[in-house]
């Protein structure tokens, strides 16, 4: 009788104890999974954080003057008529409006093209001839398009054809127009082999109080075709 007391009075305190035991390791098992779901939030956070920085820092601009966009040219030109003329995804445009929408596809940047409002003449030869003659006046074309948010962008690149060794003075004009202070200008150019010239140092006193880093120069022929050569480029200037 003695001997079966005992044996019932062991069963009921196993019993009990499993039972902590069980109580014990569900509120471990809830306090892990609350962690996890903590670490979880965090980690959710922090991508969030890191996602509207990176749109932050994506205040990109590429500004660019291109002869395809600033000639008479008929609506039906056909752009292999001209080196000059280029049809980019549809669009008719110039060498260098071919590579600024290459950059701007690159680093997600805005395009704005560099428009006067009185149009070149639909020869190229005879638009230099009048870049070189509003070079010699020191002619600031007027330009048809304003750059409303300008200080919204961080980072401009800014494209040009390289006319007799120096920038379309419609180039003068933007740059004359805006106060880029404090912002980073990064310059690309086409040409028939001068590359930049001294454009470089022209945009350095222009704007003395922006950082202006290395560009790229690309001859006219190449332009059309540079889109590998323009990606490596923009990869290594740590903008992605």
């Amino acid at each position: 009788m003695k001997q079966k007391m005992v044996c019932i009075l062991l069963a009921g305190m196993l019993a009990v104890s499993m039972s902590g035991c069980g109580s014990q390791e569900e509120a471990a098992g809830d306090s892990t999974g609350q962690t996890r779901q903590e670490e979880v939030s965090d980690s959710a956070g922090e991508e969030e954080n890191q996602e509207e920085a990176l749109q932050a820092d994506g205040s990109v601009l590429v500004a660019y003057f291109t002869y395809g966009e600033n000639a008479n040219l008929p609506e039906s030109v056909d752009a292999s008529s001209s080196a000059s003329i280029q049809d980019y995804n549809g669009e008719i445009t110039g060498n260098t409006g071919a590579v600024a929408r290459m950059i701007s596809e690159a680093v997600g940047g805005d395009l704005f093209s560099i428009r006067t409002t009185k149009a070149y003449p639909d020869n190229y030869d005879d638009t230099v001839d009048q870049g070189q003659e509003e070079r010699r006046e020191g002619a600031r074309p007027e330009l048809a398009q304003t750059l409303e948010n300008v200080d919204s962008y961080d980072t401009i690149f800014l494209g040009y054809p390289n006319w007799w060794g120096d920038m379309p003075m419609a180039v003068y004009t933007f740059l004359e127009t805006y106060d880029l202070s404090g912002k980073t200008i990064i310059p690309f150019v086409t040409s028939g082999g001068s590359g930049f010239s001294s454009t470089v140092s022209e945009i350095e006193d222009l704007q003395p109080d922006a950082s202006v880093e290395e560009g790229i120069a690309l001859g006219a022929s190449e332009a059309a075709d540079a889109q590998a050569e323009v990606q490596e480029w923009v990869n290594g200037l740590g903008l992605l």
